[in-house]
């Protein structure tokens, strides 16, 4: 199998480059249901952590998504604007904003589920249910992994540069 026009065989490639390309397949098939429903792949980010913990912190929503604290604002801000979630401040606590579901953010969950449920289906199509395991097993001990990397590298002083702080060439 190769990809597009280069004579690259896939079965060949690094495997952060599988995950990679991987996970974007993964992205590009749940937004193509999602937009249908016109909700953005960002938007199903922060209502899937909501539909578990409703209320969290601008903060602890940007750690849970992965996502930088402004990246987060400028999508909670849409979604408020697009009524699917409300900002509180909760009493005794004057600084902290807390992002809260709306009822017509509640309401998606029941429609927005079953799609990520068909892209996942999709993606594992004509695999085996022990290649299944094999896989989520081996995907979450590369996750365990790299994280333990990254703490090590963080006890050393280093840390993960930010996007804008790369040097661009």
């Amino acid at each position: 199998m190769t990809i597009g026009r280069k004579e690259t065989v896939i079965e060949q490639e690094r495997l952060a480059r599988l995950i990679r390309l991987a996970a974007r397949a993964f992205n590009r098939s749940l937004q193509i249901r999602l937009q249908a429903e016109g909700i953005t792949f960002g938007q199903w980010i922060f209502m899937r952590i909501l539909w578990e913990e409703d209320g969290l912190s601008q903060k602890v929503l940007s750690q849970r998504a992965g996502l930088t604290e402004p990246t987060t604002h400028s999508a909670i801000k849409r979604m408020e604007k697009a009524e699917l979630v409300e900002r509180q401040k909760l009493e005794g606590n004057r600084r902290k904003i807390h992002t809260f579901l709306t009822a017509k953010g509640w309401s998606l969950r029941e429609r927005l589920e079953p799609l990520a449920t068909e892209a996942n289906l999709v993606a594992v199509a004509g695999l085996t249910a022990e290649e299944v395991t094999v896989m989520r097993k081996g995907l979450l001990a590369v996750i365990e992994n790299l994280g333990e990397d990254e703490r090590r590298a963080a006890h050393r002083g280093i840390k993960v540069p930010a996007t804008r702080a790369t040097i661009e060439v």
